[in-house]
């Protein structure tokens, strides 16, 4: 039943594997254009010839063995034989799969080729059979079971898809997923344009892939002049005269050698239909973009009026059909318009407040807004900007964001930006908390934070750092070479690499007291010897190991920058930084008796408070107590979700809104976790505190249990370090009345093992990497020492300051402190001072 090349199909088609190696161009054009199914028997093997539709899996890389046409035609009778025998395989138009061998049913009486017919198809990879069609001259359509479908999910592994180059935005959307229909939805003169032309660019002349740009409103010329003005800064009204200056002149022509990998189509003309006529024929196309969807109808322009939903329709076709996202461009950002045109995904854009200022509201068709960004308008440049970005240079007002650090500290924080928001992958844990750090900082205006956080800049640029070898990865590396370059030297107005002098305004904190943290160096991971004090870090390792639950001590290099990992932060410790809003605290330089600067608080107290005394509470052992009964996940943290309520068996980290908190005699529960809420005021929690909110709730001084948006959990355990507790609860008995050096080196190092738990530095060989057990330590800390004061002020106490997980000053009117303290040198109890209002906070003397 052989046909001549190019000729259709019959209606029913079946061929032996001679004949259809002959014509298997022919067929798979058929079965990619017209849906059809074909038959092809070798002998006793049978296999279906199919559409990649009867078979999606198929489309995913390397899910099954694939073919180049050319290789399959060569060796056709053996593809047959596996395809008959159970084992798919793919057929590809160079890396483009387009169709597929299947298996046969054995028992299938009848065959059809039309599109609704899978020919009985077994059930290999997936494919199922429904009884009742069969002996009806047609047999039943091919269905994929849940297994296999989660088997090709996980087989094509992280979306690959193209992306805007805006992190932010990249982030909200997860970039443009092949097959879906992507709607830019903007009102006129509303920048809607340029976010296509930003994808067009990025795809192509950063990832080097095939763009075909489909222009229905700007013609080619204006194209290059908005690409030429986005890549170069260059204003784009002086190069629409044609004046580009030498500069201008050297990046078009290289801009010339990238040239093959965007394709421009302004015809006149120009209809979706042509457009998907086109775009098959672009070998390796990775990316369509239609600029522009004009709402109001013109007679020049076929994309326009009331034949946009038809429109619209031929453009999702085509993006399912060749398996490529297809982005469009519409004017008009009317909710009932743009419900006509029935996109997979939908990006908004509207002004806000701030003129400098878009918000992108991401929609699923589905699921309504599953994402909200923020982008500056660049007109000028014919581009957008990342909101959480600054072009280096740029200044404001004072003490804005803006004008906040130096010309190099804001172009490090740019030149981080696509791995400090989550767009990208590949940088060490340790490098992206500090870059992190530095462009929260910036954006929030906190020049403490900023001073604070200079020396471990200076170190981390000063450190070989592994960076990737891309754009974005050589602008990083040169951006902390530039640091480190300019650090060194001591360039006036740079961050300094020296202490600062005594009476600077950012001097660094010392707190002075047994749970100070300790600065880990190379060798603090090895194990102590036999004639220490105190072997912390062996005893922490015992601990672990003899859990029945088997921990995941140490969490892989490789899957460090995915999953929870990122999303965990030092903030999470919710430790208070609070003062009572009537009292007055001062920061004000100190050099303690080893020369070293630090600073102390002075606190003054208003007269309405009546006489008394600072009482000063200063908790001994507060993180090796947490130790005792820290709620944590030793397993595998996996991602739960949202949670209609919190599950008391499980444990991990939680995205949650921030619950009120009316109170103004005592700091809200979650500490300074609220100082850094996301774009939907939103905060990622440890399981202590969300345990401390239920306590609350249950005891009415909160109306109500903040919902839990998102959640990585495992099975919870409370008694992983209670080993680790008790002995060094019991060392401490024995040591402290001994003071002196062994008690000096206990102290050391039961921080040090505490701190191992999560180190920063690369360099670092310790026996742990579990940053949800350090931070969930911490938080219980913290909820210890804030559940306390509590304590003490619903006894009618009044609380002046509650910082860091062990300091309290309580205003008393005697020298007693409160009763809800334990006096004592135990962990958990407390030293007690009394100075006068506003004499300096001493040293503490442990």
């Amino acid at each position: 039943m052989s046909q001549g090349q190019g000729q259709e199909l019959a209606p029913e088609a079946a061929m032996n594997a001679t004949e259809a190696r002959k014509e298997l161009f022919a067929l798979v054009k058929a079965a990619e254009e017209g849906g059809v199914t074909t038959l092809i028997h070798k002998r006793e093997d049978r296999a279906l010839l199919a559409p990649l539709d009867r078979f999606p899996a198929a489309r995913q890389a390397d899910a099954f063995p694939s073919h180049a046409l050319s290789a399959a035609q060569k060796d056709f009778g053996d593809l047959i034989s596996r395809a008959a025998h159970g084992e798919p395989q793919v057929l590809r138009r160079s890396r483009t799969p387009v169709a597929v061998l299947l298996p046969v049913d054995a028992h299938s009486a009848s065959h059809s080729s039309g599109p609704a017919a899978a020919a009985g198809a077994e059930p290999a990879g997936g494919a199922v059979n429904s009884q009742g069609t069969q002996g009806r001259g047609s047999a039943p359509r091919m269905l994929a079971t849940l297994g296999d479908t989660i088997g090709s999910v996980l087989a094509s592994g992280p979306a690959g898809g193209p992306t805007f180059g805006l992190p932010g935005l990249d982030a909200a959307t997860g970039g443009l997923q092949p097959g879906l229909l992507t709607l830019v939805a903007a009102p006129p003169a509303g920048g809607g344009s340029l976010l296509g032309l930003a994808a067009a660019r990025k795809t192509a002349l950063v990832d080097g892939r095939k763009v075909l740009y489909a222009a229905s409103g700007p013609n080619r010329a204006d194209i290059f002049r908005r690409i030429l003005a986005a890549e170069t800064g260059g204003d784009y009204p002086r190069l629409k005269q044609g004046r580009l200056t030498e500069h201008e002149q050297q990046a078009a022509e290289r801009l010339r050698q990238q040239a093959s990998v965007l394709l421009i189509d302004d015809g006149s003309d120009l209809t979706a239909e042509a457009i998907a006529e086109t775009a098959p024929h672009v070998q390796d196309l990775s990316l369509v973009v239609v600029d522009r969807l004009q709402a109001a109808h013109n007679a020049r322009l076929p994309l326009s009026g009331d034949r946009l939903p038809g429109a619209s329709q031929v453009l999702a076709t085509l993006a399912r059909t060749l398996h490529v996202p297809v982005l469009a461009v519409v004017d008009s950002a009317d909710p009932t318009f743009l419900g006509l045109l029935d996109a997979d995904v939908t990006l908004t854009l509207a002004p806000t407040d701030d003129p400098a200022k878009v918000q992108v509201t991401v929609a699923e068709r589905d699921f309504g807004a599953i994402g909200t960004a923020y982008l500056r308008p660049d007109l000028l440049h014919a581009r957008f900007l990342d909101a959480g970005s600054a072009p280096v240079g740029t200044t404001g007002s004072e003490g804005s964001a803006r004008s906040l650090g130096t010309a190099m500290e804001r172009e490090l924080a740019e030149a981080a930006l696509p791995y400090t928001s989550g767009a990208r992958q590949g940088l060490p844990a340790s490098l992206t908390h500090v870059l992190a750090a530095l462009r929260a900082a910036l954006a929030n205006g906190d020049q403490e934070a900023l001073a604070d956080l200079r020396p471990s800049l200076t170190q981390t640029a000063a450190a070989p750092q592994p960076l990737p070898d891309d754009a974005e990865g050589r602008r990083l590396a040169a951006a902390l070479n530039a640091y480190n370059t300019t650090v060194s030297a001591g360039a006036p107005g740079q961050p300094a690499a020296v202490p600062p002098a005594a009476d600077s305004a950012h001097v660094p904190d010392d707190e002075g007291d047994d749970e100070r943290e300790q600065e880990i160096q190379p060798g603090d991971e090895e194990d102590e010897p036999d004639s220490a004090p105190f072997p912390a870090l062996k005893l922490l390792k015992d601990a672990v190991a003899r859990s029945k639950m088997h921990p995941i001590k140490v969490i892989r290099i490789e899957d460090r920058e995915s999953g929870p990992w990122p999303l965990i932060s030092e903030r999470m410790d919710g430790e208070p930084r609070w003062v009572h809003p009537e009292a007055t605290s001062t920061r004000v330089p100190y050099i303690r008796e080893n020369g070293k600067r630090v600073r102390r608080d002075q606190l003054a107290v208003p007269a309405a408070f009546g006489d008394g005394l600072l009482c000063l509470i200063d908790r001994n052992g507060s993180y090796p107590s947490a130790c005792s009964a820290v709620p944590l996940a030793p397993n595998k943290l996996l991602h739960t979700g949202p949670l209609a309520a919190f599950d008391k068996a499980g444990a991990g980290i939680y995205l949650i809104d921030i619950p009120e908190w009316t109170r103004t005699d005592m700091p809200h529960p979650l500490g300074r976790i609220i100082d850094r809420p996301d774009e939907h005021g939103r905060v990622w929690v440890t399981t202590p505190h969300i345990k401390q909110l239920e306590r609350l709730v249950r005891d009415g001084h909160l109306a109500a249990m903040p919902a839990i948006h998102d959640s990585w959990t495992g099975k919870a355990n409370e008694s992983l370090f209670k080993p680790f507790y008790a002995a060094a609860r019991q060392a401490r008995i024995e040591l402290v009345q001994a003071g002196g050096a062994p008690y000096k080196a206990y102290k050391t190092r039961l921080s040090i093992a505490l701190r191992l738990l999560w180190p920063k530095r690369e360099e670092q060989k310790s026996p742990f990497w579990r940053p949800d057990w350090r931070m969930s330590m911490v938080a219980e800390a913290s909820v210890r020492h804030w559940t306390t004061a509590f304590k003490a002020v619903q006894e009618g106490h009044t609380l002046i300051a509650l910082r860091n997980v062990d300091a309290a000053v309580f205003w008393t009117p005697d020298d007693t402190p409160p009763a809800t303290y334990r006096i004592g040198t135990g962990f958990g109890e407390v030293k007690a001072k009394f100075i006068q209002p506003g004499e300096m906070i001493p040293e503490g003397d442990d």
